[in-house]
């Protein structure tokens, strides 16, 4: 287990100032968050891998820009549409080869009472995603997101019971705050298909804060996840809004580091 951040943190710096910055602090293992279609492009990417490599740093996590259209490019019932839909995402894959990173993170498809898909549909739609990302050498992971499908526990122990060994999950402590859900009922109902954790911390009238900053009961969690047998990291993840300061990145970092056995 290691600390790492995501350059979602510093949005709407450009991606590789962000990252240039957060090397510049001390962090070393990042979640590379793609911002727009000509952050995909192979020239690109080489230079972010570049200065990985020089500042001996590493990327374990991307995140699609598309994350917001999902529902429409993934999981909808317009096959064609879902099967252009995978072959644009290969563009994903073929961007985590090239910066060494080994997890894609999904959002899915937005809570919307108006979907014509059933929840096996969903379940069967992520599985040829997560077989394509496999291909490639990349995990498929399903966050729980805010008015998403996923933001319901039950939703995704359902999920991994249908999927079984063909799924994995990010869990994004902020957004189970958020819709009101417990993190660690979250994290019991990933259980030991969790591959990644998008960590921050909250208090009443605020569900996104640093690390550090909250209530969050961030030992008990971590034991939690243990007891699942989790071998990923912990990924300090929240909105520039969240912090004035870049150098309070750092006092973040102390504290996930703390947490780490």
């Amino acid at each position: 287990m290691r600390s790492g951040i995501s350059t979602a943190c510093l949005y709407p710096m450009n991606l590789e100032q962000a990252l240039s910055t957060l090397i510049g602090i001390d962090f070393h293992l990042f979640e590379v968050f793609i911002n727009t279609s000509s952050e995909l492009k192979p020239g690109y990417l080489r230079e972010l891998k570049q200065m990985t490599e020089e500042s001996g740093s590493c990327v374990k996590s991307i995140h699609p820009f598309t994350s917001g259209f999902e529902s429409f490019l993934l999981f909808s019932d317009y096959e064609r549409r879902f099967n252009d839909g995978l072959e644009f995402y290969k563009q994903y894959f073929q961007a985590a080869n090239l910066l060494g990173a080994k997890i894609l993170v999904l959002h899915g498809q937005r809570n919307d009472k108006r979907s014509r898909i059933s929840e096996n549909e969903y379940f069967e739609h992520y599985a040829r995603l997560f077989e394509l990302g496999e291909s490639f050498g990349v995990t498929v992971a399903q966050e729980n997101v805010n008015l998403f499908r996923s933001d319901d526990p039950k939703f995704i122990t359902r999920m991994r019971e249908y999927l079984r060994d063909e799924c994995a999950f990010v869990l994004d402590i902020k957004q189970a705050v958020r819709g009101g859900e417990d993190p660690f009922e979250m994290c019991a109902a990933m259980g030991e298909r969790l591959v990644h954790v998008h960590i921050n911390d909250n208090k009443p009238g605020n569900d996104c804060l640093l690390p550090g900053k909250g209530i969050m009961d961030f030992d008990a969690l971590t034991r939690m996840m243990l007891d699942y047998h989790y071998a990923g990291d912990l990924i300090v993840e929240v909105y520039r809004r969240d912090f004035k300061d870049v150098e309070e990145l750092t006092s973040a970092k102390k504290v996930v580091e703390s947490l780490i056995y």
